[in-house]
């Protein structure tokens, strides 16, 4: 039997396809296969200027951050290398290692994509 996903409203692992759409026959709940498949891709997180960040990725800092526990905190202009996307409910969605800072996760809101 294929891996169908579970239901998103109640949970149930009972669901059926039905032409483009998946159903639950226990809270009767019918969603499209497009809505699924955009769910596995995992959160999109878009940078200060919309463009859409990816594991991997550089950013730059746009503005001057101050970090606990550091003197100096982060510089306008300082580049990061290889972010990793996170999900996060308050927003720190990019983990990253940041150069005389060390590991740190940073709002979305605060870096652009570096060429």
């Amino acid at each position: 039997m294929e891996n169908l996903p579970k239901c998103p409203q109640c949970g149930s692992e009972y669901t059926y396809e039905d032409g483009e759409l998946y159903v639950c026959p226990e809270c009767a709940h019918e969603w499209s296969k497009s809505e699924t498949e955009s769910e596995e891709q995992g959160p999109v997180v878009k940078d200060a200027h919309g463009n859409v960040l990816q594991d991997g990725d550089s950013v730059t800092v746009i503005k001057d951050l101050k970090v606990k526990g550091s003197g100096s905190g982060i510089k306008v202009g300082t580049k990061i290398k290889n972010i990793r996307l996170v999900e996060s409910d308050d927003g720190h969605n990019i983990d990253c290692k940041v150069p005389g800072v060390g590991s740190i996760r940073l709002k979305q809101a605060f870096v652009k994509k570096a060429n």
